[in-house]
């Protein structure tokens, strides 16, 4: 069973020295996001330069280092879904040494009037996807580590947030209403595709993850519909938001 997957005394058989190389140290902060227009838009507007490429069969990502307040930041576009997201997160790691990965995203709503208007600040993430069972020990609920710095961030910048727990599935087509009413009365405020999974990832490397999401679509409607989502997927103030959190870790 799934649960079963985590093997945390034998070797792995896959490292990314395999795929390229030696360990490199660059920097020590990575920002991923998952939005194809906030990537670009951060590239026109701070100094870059390439330091990388994560390759696979279908597709070829660049790694780029940013120059913001003479600080140096890895910025890159994340895959979507938490076995992809961790991947990137360990390649990132190997190639440039960045141990503080700063991760934002959209996320489904589970409660409309808590999370309206407001950042989502996660504390625990449900396990409902598979990469976390491969790097922590089965549980229901996964501990965000650091959602206290980001709530201090958001505190400090007059950001308005919530804090709470998410649930983390990569089943986007079977969020299914018995399975969102059951995480809402766990106390989920929303639906994710990445956060158990690269948690799990930064504990078992010891890498720190800083993550905050937007909700766009509402999932406890009697009515889904995406209204919402491309605003919560491509605001470029996220990227600021995240640039506050990069500034404490300076």
């Amino acid at each position: 069973m799934i649960i079963d997957s985590f093997d945390p005394e034998s070797e792995a058989i896959v490292s990314p020295k395999a795929f390229y190389g030696e360990r490199r140290e660059i920097c020590d902060i990575a920002i991923g996001t998952f939005s194809r227009e906030i990537y670009p838009a951060v590239l026109e507007r701070f100094p870059n330069e390439k330091v990388g490429e994560m390759r696979a069969a279908n597709w070829i990502r660049t790694m780029h280092l940013l120059t913001v307040n003479d600080k140096k930041i890895v910025f890159y576009l994340s895959e979507i879904g938490a076995a992809g997201a961790g991947a990137d997160m360990i390649e990132i790691n190997w190639r440039t040494g960045a141990d503080k990965f700063i991760l934002f995203g959209s996320a489904g709503s589970l409660d409309k009037e808590k999370t309206k208007g407001k950042y989502v600040i996660p504390t625990e993430a449900y396990r409902d996807e598979g990469m976390s069972y491969h790097y922590a020990s089965p549980a229901d609920y996964i501990t965000i580590k650091n959602a206290d710095v980001v709530e201090k961030v958001f505190t400090k910048h007059g950001l308005p947030f919530i804090k709470g727990r998410t649930w983390t599935t990569d089943a986007i087509y079977r969020e299914t209403r018995s399975l969102a009413e059951k995480r809402k009365k766990e106390g989920c405020l929303a639906v994710e595709m990445e956060l158990a999974g690269v948690q799990a990832v930064c504990d078992f490397h010891n890498m720190e993850l800083y993550d905050f999401l937007v909700t766009g679509d509402v999932v406890d409607t009697e009515d889904y519909t995406a209204d919402g989502l491309h605003e919560a997927n491509h605001d470029m103030q996220k990227f600021y938001a995240a640039l506050h959190i990069a500034e404490e870790l300076w």
